[in-house]
């Protein structure tokens, strides 16, 4: 069971790293208003997962999985919100210079954790990974309710410390990232990014 739980962990650790739509928000949120934000963020992204968890557990997940309508309202509310916050960042762009220390012009308005939460709980791809992989790995010598909140948990637990220590990483660069130039092309590239992730979530199936 232990060679099991460890080959998901790794499985769930690989997963977590891959960029997405998360870190785009998050790299956002950190570079605009600091690194609180930015961790405040990535909690929300967390709690999203750690529901996401709990209606896979209860069974509601796999239905929402299997529901044509219900995956295309989600997928469609999530690519809105994606390519919302990607026109934002590319707005923000063209505004006042910024500056070096506290919060910048033009900064994300609302809420980080919502922002954080909104972005994960409308990714219906997180459904349909956590009804179809994580089964797969869950440790046979557990009961599958069990299993399965086991591994949500080590997700949630990955995605905190992968994406907090992201956030890190950028406030130690945030004095070169609040240049009017850097910023700029932060700002425009993450935008495009953001707008490029919610077109592929929108066009893409369960």
């Amino acid at each position: 069971m232990l060679i099991q739980f460890l080959t998901a962990a790794g499985v769930l650790a690989v997963l977590t790293m891959v960029p997405g739509p998360d870190m785009a928000v998050v790299t956002k949120r950190a570079v605009a208003s600091g690194w609180q934000d930015g961790l405040r963020t990535a909690g929300g992204i967390t709690l999203g997962l750690m529901i996401w968890g709990l209606l896979t557990v209860v069974g509601l997940a796999a239905v929402l999985a299997a529901s044509a309508t219900g995956y295309t309202v989600i997928k469609l509310a999530g690519a809105a919100y994606l390519v919302f916050l990607g026109v934002q960042a590319l707005l923000t762009s063209r505004r006042a210079r910024v500056q070096v220390t506290g919060t910048l012009p033009g900064a994300p308005a609302g809420n980080p954790w919502r922002t954080g939460l909104v972005t994960n709980v409308f990714n219906p791809k997180i459904a349909v990974f956590y009804t179809g992989l994580l089964p797969t790995l869950a440790p046979t010598g557990l009961s599958p309710h069990t299993g399965m909140a086991l591994l949500v948990l080590v997700h949630a637990a990955l995605t905190a410390g992968w994406l907090g220590g992201y956030v890190m990483l950028l406030a130690r660069a945030r004095v070169f990232l609040q240049k009017p130039a850097v910023r700029r092309a932060m700002d425009r590239v993450t935008g495009v990014v953001l707008i490029g992730f919610g077109l592929k979530v929108a066009t893409t199936h369960p």
